[in-house]
């Protein structure tokens, strides 16, 4: 069984001065269990970043000392940098890594939230999966004006009232904490002092201005250069190869380039194996070709994938149908995966290569995103659970409460119905080798679309369980006619397969 593991990337505004900073990291280190893995400091933005790991209430209680000797050391009404905060701890992030679902996350930012207000007297506010209100959940929103301006609205606007501690500001600001999906800070450096440009191109990128899905970029003057700032919170929808190559083009308009770039924090190996595919052009590149995941996966023993099928017999909620049905439909692309290899580099298929080259690059996406999907499912259910556990003794609390179960329905309803769209791609995959791969795999092509449609029809009955449980029936109905469209355009593809079955194969169903 994997090790609980909690990482926390908390944000502190300072980085000036050394002392400070490593008396924080002290306070950190302090807690024997947590395991201090980096922390980066940048004097123009006058922030550090530090990253470190354990388990989870370890983790826990090193943050509270963290924030705790933030409080003391700094004070925001002497504060500077380019880089926008709210407090002394700008913002305190929990992200599960092994042994640990996004509800145990959502759980320690909550308690660590009211710890916080109600110990050292600072302002918390809870954001992304953590959050208890729609309008709470993207960071910028709450960071809006900054520490100056919130401190005058915090005491006037019922807007801007915190999750947590006292509606006024004292010279540690406020605190965000909240939950999330691992994110890559990355910040680009171009061959020019003009921060317009810098401004110009973040604008291009960040998805609020109409740019990347899931990019955050700001421009800046740092050391000198002008610097393209991000944040990228989903580098499996939105790989750093895409955005780079994007800022090297908008950067030419303005007859600049880039410089160089560089990383805050840690980053997923994943993501850098998809950007060195991708610049290697390394058509039908497969993780499991890099010599350590298989020294991984020879490790583990062939039986690997029965702790999740242990997991799922189990008597307990989670994970349960959700998460099966991303695990079929894993097993569909990897099947797609399959015979799309067996038929690249074979002399009799040469006509249709590059369409199996294509097939398998989409394939891996597929049975990657799919894997992942298990445990986010899981976590989905997990959250409604947590929501449904909330106080309600006071009207305040019983808004809140509904508020944070509707939020976790939305989220319990969007997991599989996202795995229901790209279990849909990876049947229309398996279509296309049913009628052009290898002969001698036609049947597993057939597998797979037969696992994909299991994987759709999974999915479909835990949107609609969850559906009705929606307070918003408009919404309710929108999500039940995409899964709707989604059986049609299934049912239409599954005829396509058995044609290819009867044609080519000699086989009938």
């Amino acid at each position: 069984m994997s090790p609980s593991l909690v990482e926390c990337i908390p944000n502190f505004s300072e980085a000036r001065r050394p002392e400070v900073v490593e008396a924080i990291l002290a306070a950190i280190t302090s807690v024997s269990e947590v395991s201090l893995l980096n922390h980066s400091s940048d004097n123009d933005h006058n922030r550090t970043v530090v990253t470190f790991v354990g388990p989870p209430l370890a983790v826990e209680e090193a943050a509270f000392r963290a924030i705790q000797k933030a409080a003391e050391l700094i004070d925001l009404n002497q504060h500077t940098g380019s880089h926008p905060r709210l407090g002394a701890t700008d913002v305190v992030p929990f992200v599960p890594l092994s042994g640990v679902e996004m509800a145990e996350c959502v759980l320690l930012a909550r308690r660590l939230g009211e710890r916080v207000g109600r110990e050292l007297g600072v302002p918390v506010y809870l954001y992304e999966e953590a959050a208890t209100r729609p309008d709470r959940v993207n960071l910028e929103d709450i960071r809006r004006g900054q520490y100056e301006g919130l401190k005058a609205a915090i005491e006037t606007d019922p807007d801007r009232k915190p999750d947590f501690g006292p509606a006024r500001l004292g010279p540690a600001g406020a605190t965000v904490v909240g939950a999330r999906h691992p994110l890559i800070a990355y910040n680009v450096y171009l061959t020019t002092d003009d921060v317009s440009i810098a401004k110009a191109i973040a604008k291009a990128m960040r998805h609020s201005s109409g740019g990347f899905r899931f990019v955050k970029g700001l421009g800046m003057l740092v050391d000198g250069r002008a610097q393209v700032s991000m944040n990228l919170t989903d580098f499996r929808r939105t790989p750093v190869h895409r955005v780079v190559e994007a800022i090297r083009r908008e950067a030419a308009r303005y007859g600049v380039s880039i410089h160089h770039s560089e990383l805050i924090g840690l980053i997923p190996g994943e993501a850098l194996m998809d950007a060195a595919a991708w610049y290697l052009q390394l058509d039908g590149f497969s993780p499991e070709q890099v010599l350590e995941n298989r020294l991984y996966a020879a490790q583990s023993g062939p039986g690997a994938g029965a702790g999740f099928l242990d997991s799922l017999a189990a008597g307990t909620p989670t994970p349960g149908g959700g998460s099966a049905a991303a695990y079929a439909g894993a097993m569909g692309a990897a099947l797609v995966a399959m015979v799309a290899r067996l038929t690249i580099g074979k002399k009799k298929y040469a006509d249709v290569e590059a369409q199996m080259n294509e097939i398998l690059n989409q394939a891996e996406r597929l049975r990657r995103d799919l894997t992942a999907a298990v445990d986010e499912d899981a976590a989905a259910f997990e959250g409604i659970m947590t929501a449904f556990k909330l106080p309600r003794e006071t009207e305040e609390q019983q808004a809140v409460r509904a508020a944070a179960i509707e939020q976790a329905t939305l989220t319990a309803i969007r997991v599989p119905l996202a795995t229901a769209e790209k279990a849909v791609k990876a049947l229309a995959l398996a279509e296309r080798c049913a009628a052009l791969g290898n002969l001698n795999a036609i049947s597993d092509a057939a597998s797979g679309a037969a696992l994909c449609r299991a994987a759709l029809t999974s999915a479909g009955y835990n949107v609609r369980i969850n559906v009705n449980s929606l307070s918003d029936k408009h919404a309710g109905e929108l999500f039940l006619a995409q899964i709707e469209a989604l059986e049609e355009k299934a049912a239409g593809l599954e005829a396509e397969v058995r044609k290819s079955l009867a044609g080519r194969g000699g086989l009938s169903l």
